[in-house]
């Protein structure tokens, strides 16, 4: 009897879609052995099995959507069968035997090669172009994603592969054929609403070049933070708080707190200070309404914060920061930072967040402007403290002075309350005992 094997909870996600398929008919699997790859707009997640035994029948393509509760593959327990699923063996032809008693009759007759038409992709979809993984061509995941990362429509490009697979090579010369025909128009695929195409360019005319893949975070992040770029409308807020004494202090409790295996680190009083100013101030803890006339306000505080990771910036989210105190908001950081680092954060720790911090202070700087984590309405950023003298009434006297750049959405957030939850925590920050308050 076969067993329905389901997508068990994802979180918040639904109708995500599938990137790979890891198994095929036949294939003997174990339990916990990944199944399928679903891309989120924040990550990519292997799907594992809930049980052992031999696949009889997949059920999801790539293209396709899935949530919690949708059905992978059936699967019989115990049953013998093929040998583990090997991934490099996902890349399965779907194309039906039909096409496949005709290919030789297309070997004998060749059709004339059809350039990649870029106008009419862009004409499909603007912004960026579906791979429905219909059965119209055949290509491998990282030939799909590479063509949904650069604009290009498979269904317009002729595979030289085996059986008529779609390669790399495929797509970037459908690229390359796009420019004469359409001039930029491949680029304004990528552009969208209107805004001029950034032509396309052969750099190896002027020396050498080489083309190097980017993380598959910065492949997540990067239409998302474009998103956020072109709907929100940005204001950045600059200010600087004096944490002379503030850091004096922290240095005391990082002291002790390094015997326990930890760090107290500056970001921490910084959560603790925007949780406050978050209640002072509930509209920088809100998100648009998606009638646009309203505002959603959450009497909730997660404040998300930027790790940095060999693979690129990603975003945990300390839950309930408002029901914690410096201790355990430092060891949360720790926590959430090293999972980050060895890859090993899961979905649901980098949802929920109402606010989010960017820090570069560890690195350096003066300031900069964050990009708004939306549907969050505001994001902090910090960089490098630095000794400058002040101005106390009478002389000058060097303080440890943090900058501050606050980006928020301008259509939720005027620049007056910017200025006040600014001011409020730079006078938070001005001394630690105002943060037990």
């Amino acid at each position: 009897m076969a067993t329905e094997v389901k997508v068990p909870d994802i979180g918040d996600f639904s109708d995500v879609p599938v990137v790979a398929v890891l198994v095929k008919a036949g294939d003997r699997i174990e339990k916990e052995d990944p199944l399928i790859e679903l891309e989120s707009d924040k990550a990519t997640m292997e799907v594992p099995s809930s049980a052992a035994g031999t696949v009889k029948e997949v059920l999801l393509k790539e293209g396709d959507s899935a949530g919690e509760g949708t059905v992978i593959l059936l699967l019989e327990e115990g049953a013998e069968g093929g040998g583990k699923a090997d991934p490099e063996k996902a890349e399965v032809d779907e194309k039906p035997k039909k096409s496949d008693e005709q290919s030789g009759a297309a070997k004998s007759q060749p059709a004339a090669p059809q350039p990649y038409n870029a106008a009419q992709s862009a004409q499909h979809q603007a912004g960026s172009v579906v791979d429905t993984g219909s059965d119209r061509f055949h290509a491998s995941p990282s030939v799909r994603a590479f063509a949904r990362r650069v604009g290009v429509d498979l269904r317009q490009v002729n595979g030289t592969g085996r059986k008529g697979r779609i390669l790399r090579e495929d797509v970037e010369k459908a690229m390359k054929a796009a420019v004469p025909a359409g001039g930029g128009a491949a680029s304004a695929a990528q552009g969208g609403m209107g805004i001029p195409p950034i032509p396309t360019v052969d750099f190896s005319k002027f020396g050498p070049v080489e083309t190097v893949e980017m993380t598959r975070i910065q492949k997540l992040s990067g239409p998302a933070l474009h998103r956020s770029w072109l709907n929100i409308p940005h204001v950045t807020h600059d200010e600087d708080a004096d944490i002379t004494s503030l850091d004096a202090y922290r240095k005391e409790l990082d002291t002790a707190a390094k015997a326990e295996g930890y760090r107290v680190t500056l970001l921490s009083f910084v959560v603790k200070a925007c949780v406050s100013a978050l209640k002072q101030h509930w509209q920088f803890n809100s998100s648009l309404h998606p009638d646009g006339d309203k505002l959603i306000r959450k009497d909730f505080y997660n404040i998300g914060f930027a790790a940095d990771t060999p693979n690129g910036l990603m975003v945990p989210v300390i839950k309930d920061a408002d029901r914690k105190g410096i201790v355990e908001i430092s060891k949360n950081l720790g926590d959430l930072s090293q999972a980050a680092r060895d890859g090993k954060l899961k979905s649901q720790d980098m949802q929920g967040a109402t606010f989010t911090i960017s820090s570069l202070g560890g690195i350096g700087g003066t300031g900069f402007t964050p990009i708004v984590n939306a549907p969050e309405v505001a994001i902090l950023g910090l960089t490098r403290s630095a000794m400058k003298p002040v101005w106390n009434g009478t002389e000058f006297e060097p303080r440890n002075m943090l900058p501050m750049s606050l980006s928020y959405d301008h259509r939720a957030i005027d620049g007056a309350l910017a200025a006040r939850f600014a001011a409020h925590l730079k006078y938070l920050l001005g001394d630690a005992r105002r943060l037990m308050l």
